[in-house]
Formats: structure tokens, sequence, C-alpha cells
């Protein structure tokens, strides 16, 4: 009997101290050092970019590749405090563009391309910035290179690809075009 008392003791002490948290934690552990971005900064575009499209068409998994394009392709295209976001092919109208006719598509987030959004599917890549172990690196992405939605930029890295094709840059430098 002594045995079932302490292993329901040792479960409700293990039961209550997991429910023990600081109140102030609002979510995921975050890096709290600041990473240098300069590693990662190109001073120089690198030559060979392709668009986002035609990556998608011809990088093979583990190809090294530069790719081009715009930060969007949703209503939040970064992901949360890593350096990490997504990027869609040049061509492709973000709803705050002007067409070739003169005419916009007008809305509140042009970043998400809600006018032309049955083209996505083929025109966008996710671009990962990893540190030496492997890691996404743990600093978000528009704090760490002064980026913002809409903004041209010029990857290079790694290509890897997942079950249904879609393509994602391991990236070691990115170049900020103006």
């Amino acid at each position: 009997m002594r045995i079932y008392f302490e292993l329901t003791l040792v479960s409700i002490v293990t039961v209550m101290l997991a429910g023990c948290t600081d109140s102030t934690d609002t979510g995921p552990a975050v890096n709290k050092v600041k990473v240098d971005p300069a590693p990662y900064l190109l001073a120089t575009e690198p030559d060979g970019g392709l668009d986002v499209i035609a990556a998608r068409e011809s990088a093979k998994d583990d190809d090294a590749v530069v790719v081009v394009g715009r930060i969007g392709g949703g209503l939040n295209p970064w992901v949360e405090s890593r350096a990490a976001f997504q990027i869609v092919d040049p061509s492709i109208l973000a709803c705050s563009d002007e067409t070739p006719d003169g005419e916009t598509c007008s809305c509140k987030t042009p970043w998400d391309y809600c006018c032309e959004i049955d083209k996505l599917p083929d025109a966008m890549a996710l671009v990962r910035f990893e540190d030496k172990q492997g890691k996404v690196v743990l600093e978000d992405a528009r704090n760490l290179f002064g980026i913002m939605e809409l903004q041209t930029v010029v990857v290079k890295g790694i290509a890897k690809r997942d079950e249904a094709g879609n393509l994602t840059v391991i990236a070691d430098g990115i170049f900020l075009r103006n």
C-alpha cells in the first residue's frame, strides 16, 4: 500500500511542478542574445539569380541556388521570432502594383497578393536562415535584416524540396535590393 501512496505523491508533485510557469511567459523561448546579421548580408548581388518560378522549375534538392523574390505571399509572410519568411516571384503583381493597362487592385495588405492568389502556389518559396547546428536562427528576420513586406531580396543558399515539391532555400546570404 505504501508504494501506491509514494507513486501517487510523486505524480501529484510532478503535475504541480509542471504547472508552475512564469506568468510573464508569452510563448516559445527565443534567443536572448542578439544575432549578428553581418555574416548573412551580401555587399553585392550574386550572379545567376533566378526568379522564384524559374528556381521552382529547375532547382533540385541540395542544388546551390540564387533566388530573387519579393517578401509576401500571405497576410503574414514571416515566421515569428525566426529568420525565415516567404518570397514571391517578381512577375506576380502585388495588390498595390500597377498593371500594364494602368489599373491597380487595392487591398489592406498588398503583400498577400490577393488579386493574383491563383498564381501563388507555383510562385512562392520559403527562405530560412540556419545556424551552424542546422537550426533556424532565433531572430525575427525583420529585425535581423531590416526588411519588410514587398521588399525585393536576392537569397543565396541550398534548395530543399518537400514531398509536395515546394521550394525552401536554406539561405547563407541575402542581398537587399533598393
